[in-house]
């Protein structure tokens, strides 16, 4: 990606209730001047209080905001569901899809990601798609097979490549399965090659446009590691999962971007 800071995002997955997320930001620090891109998933019946609480703090300019999931229906008998129209007016940009634990936990299909990523596309969000390999296919050598068959399921979609093409955001997020979690991290050495792979597909499916659009790396990403990755080639952020949840360690990585 060329130009731009880093991006920063945090995942809280099912952590953090709504009080808590109000609590938040008054222990969040960004420093003046930087030019990290910020964003926060919480779970989405904490949205709201998170951002009164970056009101509260000043910080509601600096932070974006994201949903965790969505569903690519826009209404109708589907029960726990979120549509992106409903993601949208909670004060959400950003979507999460594709992520490992709807993979591998709710038996979300590659298809299914596609769909939703056309759904966020739709409805004017900006989509940041996971994808990964385990640790038995990359034991076998499949990491390039993996990521690529993940990537190619959403980029196959005429209506999801049309937008990408005139101009409409997208990030992507290599998440190695077998580090999330775990305490093991890639190596900078292994996220680079797996982000020059996923790179060379994009700008081979969307042209130049391919080379604008970031490649987080996220997998357990802590203050001691996350500058070091994010120092890799063609890593342009990370999405952090349990650290994100400490705003004192989520401003570290901040800091260190």
């Amino acid at each position: 990606m060329s130009g731009g800071g880093k991006v920063v995002a945090g995942n809280w997955k099912m952590n953090l209730g709504p009080r808590e997320a109000l609590d938040f930001p008054s222990g969040l620090r960004v420093p003046d001047g930087s030019a990290a891109e910020i964003l926060l998933f919480p779970p989405a019946i904490s949205l709201a209080g998170l951002r009164e609480g970056l009101e509260r703090s000043g910080l509601s300019h600096r932070v974006g905001l994201g949903v965790q999931n969505v569903y690519f229906e826009e209404a109708g008998a589907y029960t726990g569901e979120t549509s992106v129209s409903m993601a949208a007016a909670a004060g959400a940009g950003h979507v999460l899809v594709g992520h490992s634990e709807r993979r591998h936990v709710f038996g979300e299909t590659d298809a299914d990601t596609a769909r939703k990523v056309a759904a966020v596309l739709r409805g004017g969000l900006i989509p940041v798609l996971c994808v990964g390999e385990n640790l038995d296919e990359r034991e076998a050598g499949r990491v390039e097979e993996v990521i690529l068959r993940q990537l190619e399921t959403v980029l196959a979609s005429e209506t999801i490549r049309a937008p990408l093409g005139s101009g409409a955001r997208f990030l992507l997020a290599y998440e190695p399965v077998w580090a999330i979690g775990t305490g093991k991290t890639a190596t900078p050495e292994d996220a680079s090659a797996a982000h020059a792979v996923l790179r060379s597909h994009l700008v081979e499916r969307l042209g130049d446009r391919g080379r604008e659009v970031p490649i987080l790396y996220g997998g357990s990403v802590n203050p001691d590691n996350a500058g070091e990755l994010m120092s890799a080639d063609e890593v342009d952020g990370v999405l952090v999962g349990g650290a994100s949840l400490d705003p004192d360690g989520f401003s570290r990585i901040i800091h260190a971007a």
